[in-house]
């Protein structure tokens, strides 16, 4: 292990070795045994930023800037569920629900010919799916 690899290790995880990942360990050992000044100052650096940042603590919000974020918070939605509110709108929007229904029917005819094509299925079960799929919904207007 070289000092600038000991010194980036320190800054990394502190000045205690026992945080540090435990296959760095013993090649820190060695390289502290044998530079044992440079490795000590490396590692007291290290300490001082730890206590450092073991002493510091976040202030707390004041009453006043909290009331204003709980104010101007948007209130909780309730009724629907929110994965349905990207289907709106679609729903709403006669060409964005045609869109969405060809996309559908293109899947199941997309999925009816792989099928056919890969040997799952009979011939017979893909032309009545395929037929089932081409079909109107209301089975007056098929009639």
């Amino acid at each position: 292990m070289t000092q600038e690899r000991f010194e980036a290790l320190a800054e990394a995880y502190g000045g205690d070795v026992s945080r540090w990942p435990t296959q760095m360990r013993e090649a820190a050992a060695l390289l502290m045994a044998a530079e044992p000044a440079i490795t000590q100052a490396a590692l007291a650096r290290a300490e001082a930023l730890d206590a450092a940042l073991d002493a510091w603590r976040p202030s707390s919000a004041g009453a006043g800037l909290t009331a204003r974020v709980v104010a101007t918070a948007p209130a909780p939605t309730t009724g629907r569920p929110r994965w349905l509110a990207w289907l709106s709108p679609a729903v709403q929007g006669a060409a964005l629900g045609a869109g969405l229904a060809a996309a559908c029917a293109a899947g199941v005819l997309v999925g009816v010919e792989l099928s056919h094509r890969t040997g799952e299925g009979g011939a017979t079960a893909s032309a009545n799916l395929m037929s089932a799929a081409a079909s109107p919904l209301d089975p007056e207007e098929g009639a």
